[in-house]
């Protein structure tokens, strides 16, 4: 997104070059509002090369200039090696491009932006909406190094009630849109789904169950023994009543959750006039649970159905941006970003930006409600009007109800934020005192571990682990499914080929550098741990050296005596074996590295052993898809039978051609 009050958006006076008249003219004739001084830094035009970089991108910007066109559109500035520096959006391309080929007025970080600038690329938009949604997009996809970037961009859960002639079925959703019913959502997270879906259970009592389960119940299930099913499956309740049950849901999750609670409360009254008292005992469970479901949802507006709130902190150079989500007059959850930015950006600048690629792949609501105001308001209200169909409001309230819900929001943004860098405090010294003990010159920033999981050779997986200065990171993860034949226990070699690939693939991937931010995380460890002995540590140490690869701490950690916690021996380049001392902080937190690789190690193979063991010899042949399939398994009742049938047998299987039945019999007796 573009920023507010950006150097970018108002250019200051000047000229392209002092002395240079045939390019001064062109330029000043798109002179906008001087930027403020005190938000500019002045360059150094004596300190080389820096001097002379900015010139040379200033050249470059200006001949790209001259055929940008007049037009809304979105531009990219492109440096080194093609890597993305920076996306931006015009209502005139040509006017904006010309701010950039100022010599003085800019901020520090355009100019290194334009200094590291070597070409642009320009797209013509029909107006400047799309161009908005463009940018959004680029930013997402190219993650620039000069964008204020959105790095959480996991999806959010909903709650889905199907339309479905079975009966409707109450479930949790994510991802795209493609069964027909209703959408409830987002939450914040999976764990707000659980709880609001095991309470509606027992509210509604409608099921849970998917389709091939429903389809094939003779009785039923637990789920209706301990009332959190009416039992649609086997006739327990009509069909018309368990209709009734999924429009009282629908209902209640729309918003309507008086309505349904008085029309309860009447029911439960005539049961009891009418004796019928384990009916009324039902539907007083029924309303109980209803009234737990809005109590659990924490503190819920009174005049506000539907809104989004965001609330932006900034601290020490850092940003936190806290989302809450209301639905249905409820508080559906919050979640805290910490988008990438430029300390030099104001709060409004990067919340527009944030907001803009928050909604370029999520639905938006009626209402959004800010903590900033931001300059692209107007026109991303009208681009999520034009793409939600329905009228879009973008407000930053300052009296009321509203204003209330985004002063918490904002609490909860300086309190994450507050945490975060507490955190991130307590690693740094946990990284210094790993650095420390392992004779580094300074702190690592990115420290690798490894770990191998396998029975006998079988379902064999190496996994690598990240750690860094905010904690686990586990979007770095990594799982190696082992490729090689691998002799029952020989955890060498595993770690051979899970070493040689990673940094097989690290070392090309360098050969091809870019301008990535050199604040970023990096993507080569400093520190190598593996869990192992000396045996390890050398065949690691080998696999570096064959590669080349240098600069790297790489230690070993061998379990102590009886697989004893705080007597491990640990092997370093150019030292003997030795022991930490029992209370270091860095014996802990070595601890703590080698248990949560081991945890990934473990869970992903044991992942990879369900597979495996549920793993059809069918699903190997080429060709023969599922409908295939069931038709063999139908004809022969089992794989195993579908190997040993012959040719002709298989010829008379229904839905099989002659020619995938040759495929198949083939496939079983031509493997010697």
């Amino acid at each position: 997104m573009s920023r507010l009050k950006n150097p970018i958006d108002a250019p200051p006076q000047g000229i392209f070059e002092p002395g240079a008249a045939d390019d001064a003219g062109p330029a000043a004739d798109f002179a906008q509002e001087a930027v403020d001084e005190s938000s500019s830094v002045e360059l150094d035009l004596d300190a080389e090369p820096a001097a002379s970089l900015f010139k040379r991108g200033l050249r470059a910007i200006h001949e790209h200039w001259k055929h940008a066109p007049m037009g809304p559109g979105v531009y990219r500035m492109i440096g080194e090696n093609g890597a993305v520096l920076y996306v931006g959006k015009a209502k005139s391309l040509r006017r904006r491009v010309a701010s950039y080929t100022r010599l003085t007025g800019h901020a520090n970080r355009i100019a290194r932006m334009i200094a590291l600038t070597e070409s642009m690329v320009f797209v013509s938009t029909r107006t400047e909406v799309e161009a908005l949604l463009l940018e959004a997009n680029l930013i997402k996809q190219l993650k620039p190094r000069f964008n204020v970037l959105l790095r959480d961009d996991k999806s959010f859960p909903y709650i889905l009630l199907t339309k479905d002639e079975r009966g409707a079925q109450l479930a949790k959703h994510r991802g795209a849109r493609s069964r027909k019913g209703d959408y409830f959502g987002p939450f914040a997270n999976v764990g707000a789904v659980n709880r609001t879906l095991n309470v509606l259970q027992r509210a509604f009592l409608l099921r849970s169950c998917e389709n091939s389960f429903f389809d094939n119940r003779t009785r039923p299930c637990l789920l209706y023994q301990i009332k959190r099913c009416s039992g649609p499956c086997t006739g327990e309740v009509s069909a018309e009543n368990y209709d009734e049950l999924a429009r009282e849901a629908r209902d209640f999750l729309a918003g309507k959750s008086r309505a349904v609670r008085e029309r309860l409360a009447e029911e439960m009254n005539a049961a009891a006039e009418e004796l019928e008292f384990e009916r009324a005992a039902r539907l007083r469970d029924r309303i109980a649970a209803l009234a737990a479901i809005q109590g659990q949802q924490g503190i819920n507006p009174r005049t506000v159905a539907e809104a989004d709130v965001f609330a932006l902190h900034e601290e020490a150079g850092q940003f936190c941006v806290e989302a809450v989500f209301y639905r249905a007059f409820q508080n559906w959850g919050n979640r805290a970003y910490f988008p990438r930015a430029d300390k030099s950006l104001s709060a409004g600048e990067v919340l527009g930006s944030f907001i803009g690629q928050f909604y370029a792949e999520r639905p938006a609501p009626k209402l959004v409600l800010l903590s900033h105001a931001i300059d692209e308001a107007a026109w991303l209200a009208e681009a999520l009007s034009e793409r939600q169909e329905h009228r879009v409001e973008i407000l930053v309230p300052q009296r009321g109800e509203k204003r209330e819900m985004v002063v918490d929001a904002h609490n909860n943004a300086r309190e994450a934020l507050g945490r975060r860098l507490a955190d991130s405090a307590s690693q740094m010294k946990l990284l210094e005192a790993l650095g420390a003990a392992f004779g580094m010159e300074k702190p690592p920033r990115r420290v690798e571990v490894y770990d191998n999981s396998h029975i006998m050779g079988s379902s064999a997986i190496g996994a690598m682990i990240v750690a860094g200065p905010l904690g686990f990171m586990k979007t770095h993860y990594r799982t190696f499914n082992i490729k090689g034949p691998v002799t029952p226990g020989d955890d060498y070699a595993m770690m051979r080929e899970v070493l040689s690939r990673r940094f097989a693939r690290l070392l090309k991937e360098a050969e091809t550098p870019d301008a990535s931010d050199p604040d970023a995380f990096p993507q080569a460890p400093d520190l190598i741990l593996i869990d192992g002995g000396r045996g390890q540590y050398d065949a690691v140490r080998a696999v570096l050296d064959d590669l080349g690869v240098t600069g790297v701490t790489l230690a070993a950690i061998a379990k102590g005596a009886d697989r004893n916690a705080g007597r491990e021996s640990f092997f370093v380049a150019g030292r003997e074996p030795f022991r930490l001392a029992p209370r270091d902080p860095a014996l802990y937190f070595v601890q703590r590295l080698r248990d949560e690789a081991h945890r990934f190690a473990i869970g992903t193979h044991r992942a990879r052993r369900k597979k495996e063991f549920a793993k059809n010899p069918l699903d190997e042949i080429a060709g023969v898809g599922p409908a295939r399939k069931r038709a063999l398994l139908q004809a022969f009742g089992t794989a195993k039978a579908v190997a040993a049938a012959a040719l002709a047998d298989l010829e008379k299987t229904p839905g099989l051609s002659a020619a995938t039945a040759k495929l198949v019999f083939d496939h079983f007796h031509e493997k010697g």
